[in-house]
């Protein structure tokens, strides 16, 4: 099986890092612009391969797409991060077309992979490959919400003072601080409700940790965060390649689906070899089913900046 990861920054290749030591797949290929770049990633990563006791093959190759020739599963990470003094759609303007190009290039030697985008806009640029790359939509998969919802359970862990793997939750809507919903009714400690063990307060702190966790780390760092994206790409890829139809809340094309049409938002999936196997129908109650409007009108209106290019 061989997974692509076009873009070779620090998420890509932390992606590419995490499933070749947990050896998801027989081959990674990274891809990038810059001369050289994807090439020393992969040989730096493969020269790990001896120490941790992964047989993955690793390689990298610049602007080369004939080297992802069949792959099973296309991560997109490519895409430039707001720089001052850029406006929104401009930004949705520049990585629409780099994404668009990925995916015409990607799709000329996989004919049928599934796709996982990274990037940013999210929701917008999973709505866009939709749109443009004539794949069923249920091969085309937005990240998000399985980093969002990584964020959520590690915050709860903290609070609780308990193992995050004891932890469930998930985080739906979209993957910005301002239209992320982290379902705290949801939330349990195994099988617990974490209303058992956390007073309103507390949780009301965990929700809001984790919608401007993204934004804590890029304050911290400096720079956006990449071991957690990576590992959130890396679950996500094993979960196809192994058709364990885990539920990843995802961000997905809705038909109908919580009350949406035409749009691409974070909901609940099960994630198998095809891609989307499911859509869950969570049963919101009415402040959830608000929030879910309130987030999906705010994705439409950034989506409203493809009007030129769709």
């Amino acid at each position: 099986m061989r997974v692509s990861v076009i873009g070779a920054g620090n998420v890509g290749a932390t992606a590419a890092d995490v499933m070749a030591a947990k050896s998801i797949c027989n081959e990674v290929v990274l891809l990038d612009i810059k001369d050289g770049y994807a090439e020393g990633k992969a040989l730096d990563i493969m020269q790990t391969s001896t120490t941790r006791g992964f047989d993955t093959i690793v390689s990298g190759t610049t602007g080369d797409y004939s080297k992802t020739k069949d792959s099973d599963v296309v991560v997109i990470t490519s895409g430039m991060p707001r720089k001052p003094g850029m406006s929104r759609s401009e930004l949705i303007g520049i990585n629409a077309k780099i994404v668009q190009s990925v995916t015409s290039s990607v799709l000329e030697y996989s004919k049928n992979p599934v796709i996982v985008v990274v990037s940013n806009p999210m929701d917008t640029m999973t709505y866009l490959t939709i749109k443009t790359c004539g794949l069923d939509k249920k091969r085309i998969i937005g990240m998000g919400g399985a980093l969002d919802s990584s964020r959520f359970k590690t915050y709860i862990s903290k609070a609780l003072k308990k193992p995050a793997n004891d932890i469930h939750g998930m985080v739906i809507g979209g993957h910005g601080d301002k239209t992320m919903i982290p379902l705290s009714r949801f939330a349990s400690y195994n099988g617990l409700p974490i209303s058992n063990f956390l007073k309103s307060g507390e949780i009301e702190d965990v929700v809001s940790s984790t919608m401007v966790g993204g934004a804590t780390l890029t304050k911290l760092l400096g720079t956006s965060a990449w071991y957690a994206p990576g590992a959130a790409i890396s679950f996500l890829v094993e979960s196809i390649l192994n058709d364990s139809k885990r539920i990843i809340p995802c961000s997905v094309y809705l038909d109908g689906e919580y009350g949406q049409s035409d749009l691409c938002i974070g909901v609940p999936c099960i994630i198998g070899k095809n891609g989307v196997e499911e859509i869950l129908d969570l049963k919101l109650n009415d402040d959830e089913k608000l929030k879910f409007k309130n987030s999906a009108d705010s994705v439409r209106e950034m989506n409203e900046s493809l009007g030129q290019i769709l």
